[in-house]
């Protein structure tokens, strides 16, 4: 391990951080990467690399360069929920680190987020300030500077609402309460996973960092975004933020995140406006003949009636588990539609949203 690792932090080595890097066909990343790592100053932490079955040299690469990381195979590619619950097994850290394969990070990234977590045992997950790698004085798209969500399951975030990024001006240089951590560099307790569960491997892809977050806060814990903490980014490196795919993933998702999550009180309420949104977005698409994302609507709802009894037993496991009633979070929901405040009321940033 580096020289710089081994430095002491206020005297002490501190607790073992297990940062645990995704990857799959990532070699054009890995260098920058794992050197990036290798230079934290945090002293106690071990790199593993989750490999997701990748068809490149990644692994070679890694095994051949980097002998300070330890490699874990999954043995197939059945996505980043699944991958990540492996690692969870193995990993020996008293905080988990799920970081993506296309990150960079600065050298005191961690400690940051260890001095945080330390400070306070309510804290359940933290996430750093993620700055685009392509612009450095952007925010970036998938984390910026922590994440917040509107009752019908529409996420935003601190310096990206839809398509409007922001630039990095210190405007969110707060250390807040969030109601979810990106999940492309997300630090989690790892005794908070037994009281919330870990990762739903139904999710697949995408949000499954926010329902993840959503149980940690049914579990009790707060999280925060700690801005001090840089890490920067590659958007869109993963899937292309406009891909079918990721329409398809982000409508069926966060739908079935508010089923399992919601009190029943406030479910129907929530679905019967997050149903009339989701018409409303189809004909719309229809009318702007966006078949792409009228396709990825209709898919997404015909998954989720044909699964109901799956959605009924995720949200009776989730609901048995819960220690807070919702009232205890509404206060992290934005109370409206983030649509209307984006599309008709022109409110394009978290600023606009919340002044």
């Amino acid at each position: 391990m580096a020289e710089t690792q081994r430095r002491k932090v206020d005297g002490r080595r501190g607790p073992l951080v297990s940062v645990l890097v995704l990857n799959y066909n990532g070699k054009p990343f890995l260098k920058a990467c794992l050197e990036s790592l290798l230079k934290t100053t945090y002293p106690s932490f071990e790199i593993v690399l989750i490999d997701n079955h990748s068809t490149d040299d990644s692994v070679a690469f890694t095994e051949q360069n980097y002998s300070q990381v330890r490699i874990l195979q999954t043995g197939s590619n059945s996505g980043y929920s699944r991958a990540y619950n492996i690692a969870f097994t193995s990993a020996k850290g008293k905080y988990f680190v799920l970081l993506n394969n296309d990150v960079e990070v600065v050298p005191d990234w961690l400690e940051h987020l260890v001095s945080a977590a330390e400070a306070d045992p309510e804290i359940g997950a933290l996430q750093p300030k993620l700055l685009s790698l392509q612009d450095k004085s952007y925010f970036e798209y998938a984390g910026a500077s922590g994440g917040y969500m509107d009752l019908y399951g529409f996420p935003f975030l601190r310096g990206r609402v839809f398509s409007t990024i922001e630039k990095d001006e210190g405007q969110y240089n707060e250390a807040v309460q969030v109601f979810w951590t990106s999940g492309a560099a997300m630090f989690v307790r790892a005794d908070a996973l037994h009281h919330s569960g870990v990762l739903d491997e139904d999710f697949v892809h995408h949000m499954e960092e926010i329902d993840l977050c959503w149980r940690l806060h049914l579990a009790g814990y707060k999280l925060m975004v700690i801005p001090a903490a840089i890490v920067y980014h590659y958007a869109g490196a993963t899937i292309q933020p406009n891909s079918f795919r990721k329409l398809y993933w982000n409508f069926r998702n966060s739908v079935f995140m508010l089923i399992k999550n919601f009190e029943t009180k406030n479910l129907l309420r929530v679905l019967v406006v997050r149903y009339t949104l989701d018409i409303a977005a189809l004909l719309w698409s229809f009318a702007k003949l966006d078949f792409k994302m009228a396709f990825a609507i209709v898919k997404a709802h015909g998954w989720l009636i044909w699964n109901l009894p799956l959605l009924a037993r995720r949200r009776g496991e989730t609901q048995s588990q819960r220690r807070v009633s919702d009232q205890s979070i509404m206060h992290l929901l934005y109370p409206g539609s983030i649509l209307i405040a984006y599309f008709l009321k022109g409110r394009r940033t978290y600023s606009d949203l919340i002044g």
